[in-house]
């Protein structure tokens, strides 16, 4: 074999000369923490590789929680070196460690390039930027010396009580489909970085919007929906591995699953990549799921399900070798574990002549970084209402900011930040130390710390943010710069302390020609937050006192702007009752204050539009546009059984919703298009691509963009099918007046389904195809049909 080139069998080969210890050192993890030694002022946890010899004699096939790792780019580097240095040295074979870390919104580190959140990204509606910023990720993970990239989010949610919907792409599988190869094109565009799609499967599902609770899906669902963003990142971008998710299906846990981990995945799918384990879920088989008694047990049953590697440690899989001698378990299925392993490492050169050389260091681009998040901040700022009182214009009114988001920055950040990956040590050190009333160190779990309160500890998390962005200014900072004049009454709290009353406020915006709002929730993994990892709400709603905010305000008869700072859809029937226009800003990382500054005073023609579904009503949820005939919000075939308390149906905001500055018209463009001279129709299915000839037209006084939009509607089936699906969408720029012509295209397969024999496709007859600006907005319809 000539050095760098390999094949299948030269790895089956190199397993088949480890020992069974270590072949199970390659499919287990190790936690950075268990390396440290002491903390080191100002610079992170200090390390000893050398710890290594000791705990892992045998080998290590990954390394978790690299995030926790140096204080900037340059010591994460060198600790990283240090580590690989050492698991060379006791690995067989000089094989090196796989390291992953985060990257959903950016480079999980103090000195990573940070993104505003999936969702933000979702509301841009624009894979372009979403595959260039996951290429500036991928550049830090190979500066870094990292390989494995824990994203994208491919969960689809249609539960906004949640907490990760900020992870998400939302609530449509074409949507977070070419998202999610967006990004998985990006991270892989370079060798030495492969992409992780998560969580497989209907994690986003889960009963009563609980965190790893059961998913109660049929088959059909499962993987005609929520499979799509993983089937497409299989098919066109080459996903490399995926994480299983944390709930259990018809009675099974998914990372026990041998029917979606092996079955569905690998030989319906057409996946050949390598299935990690999401954190301590081989732990949950046996706490949390209890379908296993023993570590081994658990285990067993997570390899034979197809689950290659277990993480963050080892403490289940380092049972499999009482496994195999207690013939419980056949060494070949540990075997084949491996060498997905080892073909991974082979890729991104871990292994001495196999494969790439490693890949050359690359220092990511922080012009383009700061470029590109500057852009998705500018097209996910979603506009849900105005009645002209946008935008505004600096000096022609007396303004007064009020909201408890108005001067906070830490509200822009969601989890898996690199403000949540600061939060978490100070968190944990504030438990540990014993200053949590009602918390006993000693017996504190580590993964409570998701959902315990820390009282007190808001301004220091505040601080840590300014520091980590000390250029990112606040709303109430960024309003300034534009109109100097604006006054700011601190008004509202996250956290109701019985302050609040009508007098208060009325007194406050007295002399105030418009009261400028900025409201919203806070997200992330350690604190006092309402969204986020283990945080699911009862009721999606604006927490604390500001609902009463918003009372006193409207009761005032002043002019009422409210800005919504959330990752996910809010109950905000309140908000659009009382204010003249609401603005979302669905947490845009440091770029927030700017960009909803901007959209306010006209700088930024607001063009985002909606990845979910926002309901009127909490006895709405799920509510969602794809919902089935029968089902549902909307029926093309009449009026079917609805809410007897509410007087409308349908949502507060529908999916795909967002206004500009400026009015767009969509039609359809009945022009001869055929090069023959002979009349084409504007929407046609010719060799398997549904095809739509479209014009828009700016016909407002300004510039703007939108997204149009395209959906199908299969009119009669075997199977129930949904009332809508998005099949293809763009983004346009019109300039004032202007019209443009744009042709939207999906190939037949988007509507594919499980027919009634278990294959996927679609039955003859009549396709329903509509065009518009929002899934409530189609004004444009054709029929075509498929033979």
């Amino acid at each position: 074999m000539a050095t760098g080139e390999w094949n299948p069998d030269d790895i089956r080969r190199l397993v088949s000369r480890l020992t069974l210890e270590q072949k199970v050192a390659q499919i287990s993890g190790l936690s950075a923490a268990d390396l440290f030694t002491a903390q080191s002022e100002g610079s992170g946890p200090a390390v000893d590789a050398r710890r290594i010899l000791d705990v892992r004699p045998h080998g290590v096939g990954h390394l978790s929680l690299a995030w926790f790792l140096g204080h900037d780019a340059d010591s994460m580097r060198g600790l990283l070196a240090q580590i690989q240095y050492v698991v060379r040295e006791v690995s067989p074979f000089g094989i090196g460690a796989l390291v992953h870390n985060e990257g959903i919104n950016g480079f999980l580190h103090a000195s990573g390039s940070q993104f505003p959140t999936a969702w933000a990204q979702a509301a841009t509606w624009d894979p372009a930027l979403v595959r260039r910023a996951a290429a500036v990720t991928s550049a830090h993970m190979l500066d870094a010396g990292i390989q494995l990239m824990f994203a994208p989010v491919m969960d689809i949610n249609r539960d906004p009580r949640w907490g990760r919907v900020h992870e998400t792409y939302g609530e449509d599988p074409e949507l977070a489909a070419q998202m999610s190869v967006a990004f998985v094109r990006g991270a892989q565009h370079e060798p030495g970085v492969l992409a992780t799609g998560k969580h497989f499967l209907g994690y986003g599902a889960s009963e009563g919007a609980l965190n790893q609770a059961v998913t109660q899906l049929g088959r059909r669902a499962l993987t005609d929906e929520y499979a799509e963003p993983f089937r497409r990142a299989i098919a066109e971008a080459g996903l490399s591995s995926v994480m299983n998710s944390y709930n259990e299906i018809d009675g099974v846990p998914v990372a026990a699953n041998r029917w979606l981990l092996t079955e569905f995945l690998r030989e319906t799918l057409g996946f050949d990549g390598l299935v990690v384990s999401d954190y301590d879920s081989v732990t949950m088989l046996r706490t949390h799921h209890r379908t296993a008694r023993t570590e081994g047990e658990a285990a067993v049953q997570a390899l034979s399900a197809g689950l290659d590697v277990e993480l963050p440690g080892n403490s289940h899989f380092a049972s499999l070798t009482d496994e195999v001698a207690a013939g419980r378990l056949d060494e070949k299925v540990i075997d084949l574990a491996v060498t997905r392993v080892l073909t991974t490492k082979a890729r991104v050169g871990l292994i001495p002549d196999f494969g790439p050389r490693p890949a050359p260091a690359v220092r990511p681009d922080r012009a383009e970084a700061a470029e590109v998040r500057r852009a998705m901040a500018a097209r996910s700022t979603v506009l849900l209402q105005n009645d002209g009182i946008l935008p505004l214009t600096p000096g022609e009114r007396r303004i007064v900011v009020v909201g408890p988001a108005a001067d906070e920055l830490r509200i822009h950040f969601g989890a898996y930040t690199s403000v949540a990956g600061a939060e978490m040590p100070l968190g944990m050190m504030t438990v540990m130390e014993g200053k949590v009333p009602g918390i006993d160190p000693a017996t504190f779990n580590f993964t409570d710390i998701f959902t315990t309160r820390i009282p007190g500890i808001d301004p220091t998390f505040e601080g840590v943010t300014r520091d980590l962005h000390p250029e990112a200014p606040t709303v109430l900072d960024a309003v300034r710069e534009l109109d100097a004049k604006i006054e700011y009454v601190s008004l509202g709290r996250f956290e109701a302390d019985g302050s609040l009353d009508a007098g208060i406020v009325r007194a406050a915006v007295a002399d105030a020609d418009l009261v400028l709002a900025v409201l919203g929730e806070r997200t992330g993994w350690v604190g006092n937050n309402t969204a986020g990892e283990n945080q699911t709400t009862a009721s999606p709603s604006l927490p604390g006192d500001q609902e009463d905010l918003l009372e006193y305000l409207a009761a005032t008869g002043k002019p009422l702007v409210t800005v919504v700072v959330s990752g996910r859809p809010l109950l905000l029937e309140h908000a659009a009752r009382a204010s003249n226009a609401v603005l979302l800003a669905p947490l845009l990382g440091e770029e927030a204050g700017t960009a909803i500054a901007h959209t306010l005073f006209g700088l930024i023609n607001p063009s985002g539009k909606l990845p979910s579904t926002f309901p009127r009503h909490l006895g709405q949820i799920p509510l969602y546009h794809g919902h089935h005939h029968g089902s549902g919000y909307e029926h093309p075939t009449g009026t079917r059984h609805g809410y007897g308390d509410l007087d409308t149906q349908g949502p507060l905001y529908a999916f795909g919703h967002g206004l500009s500055y400026t009015t767009f018209e969509v039609t359809l463009d009945e022009r001869d298009h055929g090069d023959d001279g002979d009349d084409r129709p504007a929407v046609e299915l010719a060799d398997g691509v549904i095809r739509a000839r479209l014009t828009v037209t700016n016909t407002g006084a300004v510039d703007g963009e939108t997204v149009v939009q395209l959906y199908a509607r299969d009119e009669f089936a075997s199977v129930v099918r949904p009332v809508r699906q998005l099949i293809a969408f763009t983004r346009v720029g019109v300039a004032a007046g202007e019209t443009r012509s744009v042709v939207l295209e999906a190939p037949i397969e988007r509507l594919h389904y499980t027919l009634t024999d278990g294959r996927r496709g679609i039955e003859p007859g009549d396709v329903t195809v509509l065009a518009g600006l929002a899934a409530d907005a189609l004004p444009c319809a054709a029929t075509v049909t498929v033979g």
